[in-house]
Formats: structure tokens, sequence, C-alpha cells
């Protein structure tokens, strides 16, 4: 299966970020996935973990990115990897949009937000089930 991702329709999430799955087990994948990240300027990508670890690659913009409390400036290029259970975010931060792309090591992830993605609640992410699988996980209420 090939896939340009100049022509790739990212799906908006909120908050200046659209994302896409090209690839994961959705589509037959076996052993990887791949994402693709638009952020809008000063959108967010939440911070989150996922269950495999991720190589980004900047493929437009200046993006801020956070991987484990560690935060770097990424360009056009820059390739960065980001370890399993890693809590992770980005920060667009210039005038222009930031285009990522993104492999994962596994063809189904699973993300956990920090915080919820929408008024559902949505905290958890399946990416590779098909049509995809968001799951609303309250958080638990304190005594």
């Amino acid at each position: 299966m090939i896939v340009n991702v100049n022509t790739l329709e990212a799906a908006e999430m909120g908050g200046g970020l659209s994302v896409t799955f090209p690839f994961s087990s959705a589509t037959g994948m076996a052993a990887s996935a791949a994402v693709y990240i638009v952020l809008e300027p000063d959108g967010v990508l939440p911070e989150h973990t996922d269950s495999a670890e991720e190589w980004l690659l900047v493929l437009e913009g200046e993006v801020e990115a956070t991987v484990g409390g560690q935060t770097v400036t990424l360009t056009e290029g820059d390739l960065a990897w980001v370890p399993a259970i890693a809590p992770h975010s980005a920060v667009n931060k210039s005038d222009g949009q930031v285009r990522i792309l993104g492999f994962f090591a596994a063809s189904t992830n699973v993300a956990q937000f920090t915080e919820p993605l929408d008024d559902a609640g949505t905290q958890t992410l399946v990416v590779g089930a098909a049509p995809g699988i968001v799951l609303p996980v309250p958080q638990p209420v304190a005594a």
C-alpha cells in the first residue's frame, strides 16, 4: 500500500490538532503503524503515553516537543524517538502549520491521555481497531 502524505486528510480533534492513521492493524499491518499529525499555529498535541515506542519525523514547520519532562524544539527534518509509555506532548508556537509523520513499533497502539480529549471524558484511544475505538475512561474519584 502506498500513500502520499501531501494528500492525506487528517481528522480535526480540536485545539488546532488534526490526525489520521494511514497504516495500522486496521489496514492489515502486522508489526507497525503510522500517524500523520497536523498542528495549526498554537495547536496542541496533549500529553499522553503510547503503548508502543514511536519515531516522529517533522515534515514541515517548527514544534516544541516534550518527552519525559524534557522540552526541545524540533524543526523540519528532525527525527525524535519516544520510548513506550513515556509521557509526551507537542505545541506549535510558530505562525505556520506543523506536519509530523510518526511510526509506531506495533500495529495496534493504546494512547492514554492525561486530560480528557472531549466533553465525554475520553482519555483512551486505541489505534488500529477498525474503525477506531475511543474509550471514555473516567478518572477515579478520590474518597
